[in-house]
């Protein structure tokens, strides 16, 4: 006689997109890296996965330790120099891609207490009305940005871009985003006056605002903010995401396409479209 035993699953996987910082070192100096992150960061606390690519030797641990007293949460090295040291501490390994972004870095931020942009009010949704919403499937993917930290000689910076902790930021950005261009901005709602064209993308961990047509990967509330919104005056993205919850261009509703809309998260549906409509 058998018998048959009942087995229940004691492992459940599943995805989930995070925006990773990928920073790319050419300088082993860790007061050089040390000085870049205090012009970058607005605080201490961002909790931000990064994954490290150098071109030069490192003293990995104690690179991991000062990435994790500025908040930041290695995850991972980029396949080369570093892969031995790597696996001792028992950090992914990622493979390289052969391109790279433009990180830009606009020097327009505006300190406030809160996110303050707001749609313009020629197209201002009012919220007695019931908005036009569809559901469109979520999807789980992994998207890397990039910045860079070279040795003290070969940096352009023009100033500090650091901030009080826990002050918040509106981060505005005047110039058509090209193709193979990103802003990712840290601590604060990011306002996009011109167009983000294929091949761009936009990334905060508050809201995003675009007011020209928004193309490429659109990414709002990327550090887990599920209050987090994305207002566009055209969409058309080849891809949009909320909260890690995202959607490719294929999946986004046809009525949605180059119309004034807003992306929202809600817990049990995904992402949800609204046309936003005239007053």
């Amino acid at each position: 006689m058998t018998a048959s035993t009942e087995v229940n699953s004691t492992l459940k996987m599943y995805g989930k997109m995070l925006t990773f910082t990928r920073i790319k070192l050419e300088t082993a100096n860790l007061s050089e890296i040390e000085a870049y992150l205090a012009d970058t960061l607005s605080n201490k606390s961002s909790q931000i996965p990064v994954i490290i690519d150098s071109d030069v030797e490192q003293d990995l641990d104690s690179l991991v330790d000062l990435f994790w007293s500025w908040g930041l949460q290695p995850i991972g090295v980029v396949t080369g120099i570093l892969d031995e040291a790597a696996k001792a501490l028992r950090l992914a390994i990622f493979p390289g891609d052969g391109k790279r972004i433009e990180l830009l870095r606009p020097s327009k931020k505006q300190s406030t207490v809160a996110s303050t942009a707001v749609p313009n009010s020629s197209q201002g949704h009012d919220p007695k009305e019931a908005p036009l919403k569809t559901e469109a499937p979520a999807k789980e993917q992994n998207g890397i940005a990039e910045t860079v930290v070279t040795s003290e000689s070969n940096r352009n910076g023009s100033g500090s871009d650091f901030i009080e902790a826990d002050a918040m930021t509106t981060l505005f950005y005047d110039q058509m985003l090209r193709s193979g261009q990103s802003i990712n901005h840290v601590g604060g709602d990011l306002v996009l006056t011109d167009s983000v064209n294929n091949g761009a993308e936009a990334i905060t961990d508050n809201s995003l605002h675009v007011y020209g047509r928004a193309q490429g990967r659109l990414v709002a509330g990327a550090t887990g903010d599920k209050d987090a919104r994305i207002f566009c005056q055209r969409f058309n993205p080849s891809l949009v995401s909320v909260a890690g919850t995202y959607c490719l261009n294929d999946n986004i509703p046809a009525e949605m396409i180059d119309k004034p809309v807003q992306v929202r998260f809600v817990e049990g549906q995904g992402l949800v479209f609204e046309i936003i409509k005239e007053s």
